[in-house]
């Protein structure tokens, strides 16, 4: 089951909480039994995997940018 933050209304007191996901976001607080609300928090981001630099996605060929070479010149083949 996941943790959930929780903040008491009435003393300010957080603590976590282990409940199921169809649980109601309201608690009640150990310390004084007030009303606690769940906190919401920022969640990171990993990008793993090919597709999510733009080097990924470029099709190698005549158009293609190379970061060595002077702008405004054509590839030999």
């Amino acid at each position: 089951m996941p943790t959930y933050e929780y903040q008491c209304l009435k003393c300010e007191h957080r603590f976590d909480l282990e409940q199921s996901f169809s649980a109601e976001a309201i608690a009640v607080c150990p310390i004084c039994h007030g009303i606690a609300h769940r906190l919401f928090s920022a969640v990171p981001i990993l990008f793993k995997g090919s597709g999510f630099y733009i080097t990924d996605s470029r099709e190698q060929g005549k158009h293609s940018f190379d970061p060595k070479e002077p702008q405004g010149k054509e590839k030999e083949k």
